[in-house]
């Protein structure tokens, strides 16, 4: 990093006060990352993918040794204790599982016959010299590695630029890749805002983006125009269907869970809830019961399970939406309000009644502590109304019937459906899911197909000895 290099200053979000130096990057200072990290990435690939493992699991067992240093970062940039340390838990976990499946993954297949005898074919993959990444502000570190853990294990450099809003991660980080010099040339992290993602997206070969609809346009333009894939991971207002049959404690539980952690700042998070009548006192009684237990984590950091809303551009958002869903007539069962504590903005966690698709919260993402909840009259109408959005990322559905949850289930425009829990989809990577509509585009974060988005296929086609042009 150049020590003339121009920053911009960035807030704390316990206190509102700005107290860190965020380093933007240039142009010219990702171009030449870029060109350093391409000028790394065939002897990357060469070594293979022994080596490539053995080089990722030193990175796990590094960041597991400082991982009290990623952990405070965290802690600064976000605001939440626990969630912090899970997150890094979560990250070095993530490397090591993919260490483990990749061999089976990237295994090369033998030669084959094609349905012409005398023609032999085999199957190979190249990998995109190199990947960006542009991630999200909500767990910067988990979000910032989880497409490049995969991207390097299959042979590509990788760029990342991660969120202005958190970036204190990065010195942290950095000096964990300084022990780890090969690497170190393949990997990079750059900061800075729109201006330095912009250059990334001009620098890469394929790119990967976690954020908003609006932004995710942008970007896939950017990539369109320069004939480069894009994955984009974008906004979700997950449903969640309680249906007549639900055990309405077990709803209530895994849906306060589900949309509270983490202070409702996830994409995964569910955000809506449909409710049959028959059920809805007793659900509503016991939610509301769980969702008033929870707490801020103020002013110790370690107690409570509600951290403050960690972008300030989002803190007028909530607002917003909370007023408007007032104005038009919401019943407010718990919260409904943005305190000030110490500098930091904290959403009280929120349940509300009487609500309609015309209100913010209800059609648009809400990343805080805020789950509006609809009465339906049956669970086909639960179905209509679930479905009535813009987005389609996941869902959830409770019945003590699992054939009928997983028949309400498939008729929900969603890429990943939990059933009887929460939100089960941020913690099970198995499974290939993409998003509905405008969630996302591209190949799975998930599953086999999460690898093989970073690599181009090439196929081998063998004459095995019949004379050219045999047509004639």
């Amino acid at each position: 990093m150049s020590n003339n290099m121009q920053t911009m200053a960035i807030s704390n979000p316990r206190t509102g006060l700005g107290d860190f130096d965020l380093p933007l990057y240039t142009l010219q200072h990702v171009a030449d990352e870029a060109k350093r990290l391409k000028l790394h990435q065939s002897q990357w690939w060469n070594m293979g993918l022994g080596e490539r493992i053995a080089v990722m699991q030193n990175l796990a067992n590094s960041m597991a040794e400082y991982k009290a240093h990623l952990v405070a970062a965290l802690i600064n940039d976000t605001g939440r204790a626990s969630e912090s340390e899970l997150e890094v838990d979560v990250t070095i976990n993530a490397i090591h599982r993919w260490c483990k499946q990749v061999p089976a993954l990237l295994a090369k297949g033998e030669p084959w016959s094609a349905e012409i005898p005398f023609i032999e074919l085999q199957q190979d993959y190249l990998p995109y010299p190199l990947v960006g990444v542009i991630s999200p502000w909500n767990f910067p570190l988990l979000l910032s590695l989880v497409d490049a853990i995969p991207a390097l294990l299959a042979g590509s450099a990788v760029l990342i630029k991660p969120s202005e809003v958190t970036s204190r991660f990065v010195a942290p980080f950095n000096e964990v890749l300084k022990r780890i010099p090969m690497l170190n040339n393949v990997l990079t992290l750059v900061t800075g805002a729109g201006e330095t993602g912009q250059a990334v997206i001009n620098a890469v070969d394929s790119l990967c983006f976690t954020g908003s609809v609006a932004t995710g346009r942008h970007v896939g333009q950017l990539c369109a125009q320069r004939f480069i894939p894009a994955f984009l991971e974008l906004g979700g207002k997950d449903p969640a269907i309680v249906c007549k049959d639900a055990d309405p404690e077990l709803a209530a539980k895994a849906l306060c869970w589900g949309s509270m952690v983490n202070a409702g700042q996830s994409c995964m998070s569910l955000e809506r809830v449909y409710v049959h009548k028959d059920i809805a006192p007793i659900f509503l009684a016991k939610l509301v019961a769980n969702v008033r237990a929870l707490k801020h984590n103020y002013p110790d950091i370690q107690q409570g399970q509600i951290g403050p809303i960690i972008s300030a551009k989002q803190v007028k958002i909530v607002e917003a939406q909370l007023q408007d869903a007032k104005d038009k007539g919401a019943t407010i069962l718990c919260g409904g309000e943005v305190l000030n504590l110490g500098g930091g903005r904290y959403c009280l966690p929120t349940v509300l009644t009487d609500v309609n698709p015309q209100m913010s919260v209800v059609s648009q993402e809400t990343f805080a502590a805020v789950l509006p909840v609809t009465i339906i009259d049956s669970d086909e109408q639960g179905v209509v109304l679930a479905n009535d959005s813009e987005f389609g990322l996941s869902a959830a559905v409770f019945s003590q019937n699992v054939d009928y949850a997983k028949q309400i289930a498939r008729q929900l425009e969603a890429g990943a459906v939990s059933i009887n829990d929460a939100s089960l989809t941020a913690l099970i990577h198995e499974a290939e899911k993409q998003s509905f509509k405008y969630s996302g585009l591209g190949g799975s974060r998930m599953g086999a197909e999460s690898i093989r988005r970073f690599m181009r296929k090439k196929a081998y086609i063998r004459n095995t000895g019949v004379p050219s042009p045999w047509w004639f």
